[in-house]
């Protein structure tokens, strides 16, 4: 019996399916699936991809046996692996982003760097910056000034205290009816926000080495929530570094909005900004129009000799 479904679990090697009938599948995956788009990835599906299912009504088991077109993917390269990339979710309405200016604090290039990514593929982003109730004077001017860089540039930011409690109104306006991804470095509080959004999951969360230091892998695998109103939220692993994928040296800057803005004043068309003659870029980081640090992270991108997959 061919069924379809939407993947709400992966563990690498076994999916949880959500077929139409409103049952949970447990599946492997079929010996010769490919791909159509023919990526070189660690994970050939992903939670939240949409796909065909070979479900046997005995068993009550499933083969996933193809997969359906995607609108999107978040793809990320591992920079701590020499090969392969990982698709962390597929087919995303929104991204909530969290952050900490304190254990962790978020290095600003994985922002910068996911932030890219998500422009490739015209996926919205919210950042969510958490752990107010840790911040002293200079933790408070960070977060001054990370707003400042990310607010210019069009990104809403939303400060708040998960221990201190939350708005969830916010967070019901934002996600109702909508498929979003969680995603942050490890200890910054991603599962325990999806158990203030739905405290019936009680989900697991490292509490005291999560918030006091540098943060350790809890969410082992990603997982998709329904939401008790409406749409669902994919809770992703806590990643340290997010390496760039997909993206040609030359249109990198396309994914810098106020980089792209700013090239259109550029002497040469084919201007890439790092030392040609006339380029209205570097004239604008010089000037602080351009942030440094956004620009640093563009620089460092567009050196990046590993970035591709294809």
């Amino acid at each position: 019996m061919l069924v379809k479904g939407i993947i709400i679990k992966s563990t690498g090697s076994s999916y949880k399916v959500l077929d139409e009938n409103n049952r949970t599948i447990d599946c492997c995956i079929k010996g010769k699936f490919r791909i159509k788009e023919g990526i070189s990835t660690t994970n050939p599906v992903a939670v939240g991809d949409n796909v065909m299912v070979e479900y046997d009504e005995d068993t009550g088991l499933g083969v996933i046996a193809e997969l359906l077109d995607r609108k999107n993917y978040v793809l990320r390269k591992s920079t701590n692996l020499s090969k392969g990339f990982q698709i962390i979710a597929a087919n995303v309405d929104r991204v909530l982003l969290m952050v900490s200016m304190v254990y962790p604090e978020t290095p600003l290039e994985f922002v910068d760097r996911f932030l890219a990514t998500a422009e490739a593929y015209r996926i919205p982003v919210s950042i969510i910056i958490n752990k107010t109730d840790l911040y002293d004077e200079t933790d408070r001017e960070k977060e001054r000034h990370f707003k400042a860089i990310y607010s210019k540039i069009g990104y809403d930011c939303f400060s708040l205290s998960l221990r201190e409690g939350v708005d969830l109104s916010f967070f019901i306006e934002l996600l109702k009816d909508k498929i979003s991804l969680l995603l942050g470095n490890s200890g910054v509080g991603k599962t325990s926000l999806i158990n203030k959004l739905d405290p019936t999951l009680n989900l697991k969360t490292g509490e005291i080495s999560e918030y006091h230091k540098q943060g350790r892998h809890i969410t082992t695998f990603s997982e998709m929530y329904p939401l008790p109103f409406g749409g669902f939220l994919i809770d992703s692993p806590g990643i340290r570094g997010f390496g760039v994928a997909d993206m040609e040296r030359e249109e990198v800057y396309h994914f810098f909005p106020e980089i792209f803005k700013t090239a259109a004043k550029c002497k040469f068309n084919n201007c890439i900004h790092i030392d040609e003659p006339g380029c209205a870029v570097i004239e604008a980081v010089e000037n602080g129009d351009i942030d440094y640090s956004r620009y640093r992270s563009y620089f460092n991108i567009v050196n990046d000799d590993n970035r591709k997959y294809r």
